[in-house]
This record gives C-alpha cells, sequence and structure tokens, in this order.
C-alpha cells in the first residue's frame, strides 16, 4: 500500500509543503489527497484522521503521523536511503536543532509574510520583530553552509529534513523580496531550483481558492 500524505492548499500551506517537497526529492512513491483550507468538512475530515485536526497528515496503512516535523523523522526512519538527516553526528545533532527552531519559532515572520506563492513579487515594510526573525535564519543559513554544507547547495551539502523545514521560509522571502546576504541568496537559489519546487509552484497557481486572510493585499489579490 503506498503512503498517502494529505495535504492543504499549495498556495498557502507551509506546513504542508516540507514533508510533500522531501517524499519529491528523496524519490519516495506516494499519493496525494489535497484538502482546501476553507472546505466546509476540512476540520471533520482531519479529525477522522488524528486528533489534531490538522494538515499535513502521513498515512502509512494503519499509522498516521501528524505535524511536519514527525513526518519527516518518520520517512528517515522508514527510508534511510533516503539520508534526510545527515550521517555525521555533529552534523545531525545541528540539523535537528535548527529544524526544531524552525518548527517551533519565528511567529512574526508568520504573521508579517504569510506563504502564498503566486503573489507578485512585490517588498512588503518590516517591523523589527519580523526583521529579527530574518536576520536569526540568515544566521543559521550562514552557519549551516560554513561548517557543514561543502557537500552541495544545501543547508548540509545533500537536500534533507533541515532544507524541507525551511523551504518555505525560502518561498516566503521571494514573494516579499526580503533582502537577505549571498550565502542566503544562493540557498535560495538552489532550492527554488528544484524540480519538485517547480512541480508545487505550478499546482499553486492553478488552484482556484484565494483565502482573504492569508492575502496580506486584501481586498487586493496580486497575481503573477
Amino acid at each position: 500500500m503506498a503512503l498517502q500524505l494529505v495535504i492543504g492548499n499549495k498556495n498557502y500551506s507551509s506546513w504542508s509543503f516540507r514533508p510533500w517537497l522531501a517524499l519529491k526529492v528523496a524519490g519516495i512513491a506516494f499519493e496525494e489527497t489535497l484538502i482546501s483550507l476553507d472546505a466546509p468538512d476540512f476540520k471533520a475530515r482531519l479529525l477522522a484522521l488524528s486528533g489534531a485536526g490538522k494538515v499535513p497528515m502521513l498515512i502509512d496503512g494503519d499509522i498516521h503521523v501528524w505535524e511536519s516535523l514527525a513526518i519527516l523523522e518518520y520517512l528517515a526512519e522508514k527510508f534511510p536511503a533516503a539520508a534526510l538527516w545527515p550521517h555525521e553526528a555533529a552534523a545531525r545533532a545541528h540539523a535537528r536543532a535548527v529544524a526544531s527552531e524552525m518548527h517551533a519559532g519565528f511567529q512574526p515572520l508568520r504573521r508579517e509574510l504569510p506563504m502564498n506563492v503566486r503573489r507578485r513579487i512585490v517588498p512588503r515594510a518590516l517591523d523589527k520583530d519580523t526583521m529579527a526573525d530574518v536576520t536569526r535564519i540568515e544566521a543559521i543559513w550562514n552557519e549551516c553552509r560554513s561548517r557543514f554544507g561543502k557537500g552541495g547547495p544545501f543547508l548540509y551539502g545533500a537536500f534533507g529534513a533541515a532544507d524541507a523545514m525551511y523551504a518555505p521560509v525560502v518561498s516566503r522571502f521571494h514573494t516579499y523580496a526580503v533582502a537577505v546576504n549571498a550565502t542566503a541568496c544562493d540557498y535560495m537559489h538552489a532550492l527554488m531550483a528544484l524540480p519538485a519546487w517547480s512541480e508545487w509552484r505550478e499546482a499553486a497557481k492553478r488552484e482556484p481558492w484565494v483565502l482573504p486572510h492569508d492575502e496580506v493585499d486584501w481586498p487586493q489579490v496580486l497575481p503573477e
């Protein structure tokens, strides 16, 4: 039985993007079920799968895993050849720490720069708390690349779980034209060059749904 990944809108659901991207880049076969975040039966359908009632949700037979980071950990255990975490202990510990920091933190950035894949690239004024988040993320990426990134263009060289966790941040920085340093810019370009990135982006652009609370320019919508 194939894995099933239940996700929300590709235009808006940053949490869904993380495990979806990891599965695609790792070449792990799965079936996708998309439920719009504003669907009348959204909560009921998700509550039937887990008490959290949220996306994403990975279904592997009788095993149901929710929360993006937990899904990535499950995939790393089930598919060790995918090498979603670095092999070397120090790099692996570091990757888990920065992935957890992403999972738990950066609320101002999430609030001010919601994921919106198809929005026209237009800068947005950032408050000091959001700027502090941007500065911290730049520092994380710089450290990852300088200490552990010699083997490739991603945070720990090869693509892994930490990259999947930060992929929606790359999308946000791109959408809102956030100025970043050269290291961060190169890293963003590497992620956005992935075929899976383009696949998600093109699907997001075709979606019919518009969610006002994720459109920072509302009542305007700024399509590409």
